[in-house]
């Protein structure tokens, strides 16, 4: 499984990340799409996943996440393969 995030942002009070995920077999894919919280939807065997956060949680608003923006990159697309790799142990 390969994550990676393909964009992010601020609009008015709300923010999210839009990870595209590659690397899955079918049924994997239709799990994850069926079964997470988080906006989902596959493109071209990818899925695509927006989660949205609360102003106060979002990662990339310091400073330093501007600075060091591929830290922080880096980070957030290892967090989430890490917990996506965990919720597809539920699969089985």
């Amino acid at each position: 499984m390969d994550v990676k995030i393909a964009d992010y942002g601020i609009i008015g009070d709300k923010c999210f990340i839009l990870y595209n995920i590659s690397g899955l077999t079918n049924n994997q894919l239709e799990f994850l799409n069926n079964n997470l919280d988080d906006e989902t939807r596959i493109v071209e065997d990818n899925l695509l996943l927006k989660t949205k956060f609360k102003k106060e949680f979002f990662p990339f608003k310091s400073n330093e996440s501007k600075i060091k923006e591929d830290d922080f990159i880096s980070r957030e697309e290892i967090e989430m393969n890490l917990f996506l790799s965990r919720f597809l142990e539920d699969m089985d």
